[in-house]
């Protein structure tokens, strides 16, 4: 626009000083010749006149071959982005990463596997979105998929021992329990889903050892979240993350730091 706004004043400057050379008064004659001159009865144009129109004609070809070049670039560029698809977003998974979503006129079902630890640079735990079943500790800001840290002092004050404690609950909560990862204060498992039934998909937990807090912060969601219109939450996994959670809990014997999360009262 910057470009064409310059051409623009040029061009009226040239025509300006054309006018101002060609439209002048013949003071020998004191007529307006108007880049004309009288050669006997026929009437013809000066030579200068004819210099000077073919080179205010030149330069006007020229800058408005320019000015369109500019404008069919711009054009161009414009219908470029315009016509670029851009990223999908849906709101079925606001507040997760790493997404995929299939949907049909009866449900939408999203998958998302960007959430894990291993995504985030503060080295937390993510929390649970209200587009997923789960519970975390790092949910502070939503108590309906909030669930307070545990200590383990009502065991051992030794966390190199608590933490091996916690690895032996976790592993013989389910059979079919794969652990991912594991460092001396990271793990990571999967475990096949449960509810909604019939569900070829994952739920992931995730244990981290704060041994200056003497506390074990965890995080338990599934992947996939199946949303059936109306319904703009997922269909509930009739907390089963949640009660998996007090059953490794329980085979530890040790406390929660806060009021014991009652779980979802959704369908």
């Amino acid at each position: 626009m910057a470009y064409g706004k310059f051409l623009v004043l040029l061009v009226l400057q040239i025509f300006v000083c054309f006018l101002s050379h060609c439209n002048g008064w013949n003071h020998s004659t004191n007529q307006k010749v108007r880049g004309l001159s009288v050669s006997g009865i026929g009437i013809t144009e000066s030579q200068e006149t004819i210099s000077r129109r073919t080179a205010v004609m030149s330069a006007l070809g020229f800058l408005a071959s320019g000015f369109l070049s500019t404008n069919a670039a711009s054009a161009e560029t414009s219908t470029t982005a315009v016509g670029q698809e851009p990223p999908k977003s849906f709101p079925t998974s606001a507040g997760r990463r790493g997404c995929k979503t299939t949907t049909n006129p009866s449900q939408t079902v999203v998958t998302c596997v960007g959430d894990l630890k291993a995504n985030n640079a503060d080295g937390r735990l993510s929390k649970i979105s209200a587009t997923e079943n789960g519970v975390s500790t790092s949910s502070v800001k939503n108590p309906s998929r909030f669930s307070p840290p545990w200590t383990y002092l009502t065991e051992t004050s030794d966390p190199k021992k608590a933490w091996e404690s916690l690895i032996a609950a976790v592993t013989s909560v389910d059979p079919n329990l794969k652990i991912v990862e594991l460092t001396d204060s990271y793990l990571h498992a999967t475990v096949p889903t449960q509810y909604p039934p019939g569900m070829d998909s994952l739920d992931d937990l995730e244990f981290i050892l704060r041994p200056e807090d003497n506390l074990v912060l965890y995080r338990s969601a599934s992947r996939t979240s199946v949303f059936v219109y109306p319904l703009t939450q997922p269909i509930s996994d009739s907390n089963t993350n949640l009660k998996r959670l007090q059953r490794i809990r329980s085979v530890l014997g040790w406390e929660e730091l806060g009021y014991s999360q009652e779980g979802s009262k959704r369908l």
